[in-house]
């Protein structure tokens, strides 16, 4: 049942172990953007050393991590008072969420293995690009977790991560026509932008969550 106190719509109101699986599904999913961070910089200072993989080992031991706790949560649900229309919401959410942890997980092995040799004059660039990537999931977890939460705040919430998926968008852009306007062989402008937009991608999957989240937080509402 959806539980009203201080105002607020609360989707768990009975089940504080499921509302605790899903906080630390989403302390995962926040703490893989954060690694994903440390990589990008480790690489492009060190490329694919000892630590780099250490970091690429953690965030891999952490994807494997949320898979355990999403099974737990799914089975969960189904023992939870809910409307189906919510379980099935909040379902369809964890497997998006997931993707995008998924997302985080590809780019890290895509350095690994490809080891894309971005020349220093694009590095601040690729900096600042994936520090508003991350950002961006960062403000997507708090959207989260007013969905569960407080579903009155979700909007607001979510309004923050349209604006670093904007700017990400912004930085893609720029970052790709420096590229592209350098004296690089095509092929390297073609590897290179490669992985420029498929980090960029994170962003488009975290505004769509969040409007599947308003969308939701709708449903509950009304």
């Amino acid at each position: 049942m959806l539980n009203l106190k201080n105002n607020k719509l609360s989707l768990f109101g009975s089940t504080k172990n499921l509302e605790k699986n899903i906080d630390e599904f989403v302390n995962i999913l926040s703490e893989v953007g954060l690694s994903f961070r440390s990589i990008v910089k480790r690489y492009l200072s060190h490329s694919t050393d000892e630590n780099f993989e250490a970091m690429l080992e953690k965030v891999t031991e952490m994807e494997s991590r949320a898979d355990t706790i999403t099974k737990q949560i799914e089975h969960a649900l189904y023992e939870e008072t809910l409307i189906p229309d919510s379980r099935s919401d909040v379902l369809r959410l964890l497997e998006h969420l997931d993707e995008l942890i998924g997302m985080y997980q590809g780019n890290c092995y895509h350095f690994s293995i490809q080891k894309p040799d971005f020349p220093e004059e694009f590095h601040a660039d690729l900096l600042s690009l994936t520090e508003t990537v991350v950002d961006c999931v960062e403000s997507l977890c708090l959207t989260v977790r007013a969905f569960f939460r407080d579903v009155r705040s979700v909007r607001d919430n979510a309004h923050k991560v349209t604006f670093h998926e904007k700017e990400s968008d912004i930085k893609f852009s720029a970052l790709a026509r420096r590229i592209f306007n350098s004296n690089l062989e095509l092929d390297q402008k073609m590897h290179l932008r490669y992985f420029v937009e498929k980090i960029d991608r994170i962003s488009d999957q975290a505004e769509d969550i969040a409007d599947e989240l308003i969308i939701y937080s709708i449903k509950r509402s009304v």
